[in-house]
């Protein structure tokens, strides 16, 4: 016959549970303090942004924001990307390990960043219409 004493089973764990709250919490305040500043930083106000695809927006508005989070991953972020899964397919290379989910994911990056800046390109160059 088994113990009483082993067999019992936390249903809930007081100790947890004030670590995820005091977590939570501590996430709060860090974001609320940090929120007037990011939105600060992303307000041209009434500067207009350069290269929009919608004319006369400006990026305080959702269209100018929507093409500069588009242009900042496609130009900033996926090739960053790329290098990093290069050297990751470097360093999995020098140790034995396979390198063919680290190159696709280069190859991957770098096409996203090729598809926007031809989308780009072709915003900028079809405004005239087809000749």
């Amino acid at each position: 016959m088994p113990s009483r004493k082993g067999n019992r089973m936390k249903a809930f764990s007081w100790r947890n549970t004030r670590v995820r709250i005091a977590r939570a919490f501590f996430l709060a305040i860090i974001s609320l303090q940090l929120l007037p500043v990011m939105s600060y930083g992303q307000n041209l106000g009434s500067q207009p942004a350069s290269g929009q695809a919608v004319q006369g927006q400006t990026a305080a508005q959702p269209e100018g924001a929507v093409l500069n989070l588009v242009n900042w991953v496609g130009n900033v972020i996926a090739p960053v990307g790329a290098a990093l899964a290069v050297v990751m397919a470097v360093i999995a290379y020098s140790q034995g390990r396979g390198v063919a989910r680290w190159a696709v994911t280069a190859i991957g990056l770098l096409v996203v960043s090729g598809l926007t800046r031809l989308i780009e390109f072709w915003i900028a160059n079809g405004t005239a219409g087809v000749q």
